[in-house]
């Protein structure tokens, strides 16, 4: 079940956090360290609203954000839709217990009813162009790349920006 986060919840989000960055470590994906994400990104999400759990069975699996502010970093991309009428997904983790087994294509599903039903133009996000795996999920689902931005404390990679038109 997908629902809005809760304040004590924000520890079990963390731990689901940072056992992604873990599995990601080991695949030699650095894209998640000790300066992202912190505890204090969550709590902002928190406080917008903007943060979702995955819950499975009494227990928090995963998290996403469904944001409608634009980072500055998104400037620079030329989008296929005007700016003002869209969400940005951020901070999407689905803790390696529960990977591969439909809840990240759940939690993407949840955020792109939510953007259609509340009358959004796109969803837009951001990945690690050194994680070729969630290249493919996004493409799959039809998103398109655009352009590359850059987060000196997380990698010296780019980051792919991707649109999906809804």
């Amino acid at each position: 079940m997908i629902r809005h986060a809760k304040l004590p919840e924000i520890k079990d989000i963390l731990q689901v956090a940072r056992a992604c960055a873990l599995k990601m470590v080991d695949n030699g994906i650095y894209q998640w360290n000790e300066h992202y994400p912190k505890e204090q990104a969550f709590l902002n999400d928190l406080n917008r609203n903007e943060l979702y759990v995955n819950e499975h069975n009494g227990q928090i699996i995963g998290a996403i954000v469904v944001s409608t502010h634009m980072d500055e970093e998104y400037f620079p991309i030329k989008w296929l839709t005007p700016n003002g009428n869209n969400t940005y997904i951020h901070r999407v983790c689905i803790h390696p217990e529960f990977q591969g087994k439909g809840f990240a294509q759940t939690m993407m599903d949840f955020a792109e009813d939510f953007s259609k039903t509340n009358g959004f133009a796109s969803v837009r996000l951001d990945t690690f162009s050194q994680n070729k795996r969630n290249q493919h999920f996004y493409e799959q689902r039809g998103y398109q790349k655009l352009g590359n931005i850059f987060f000196p404390k997380q990698s010296e990679h780019p980051f792919h920006c991707y649109e999906l038109v809804l």
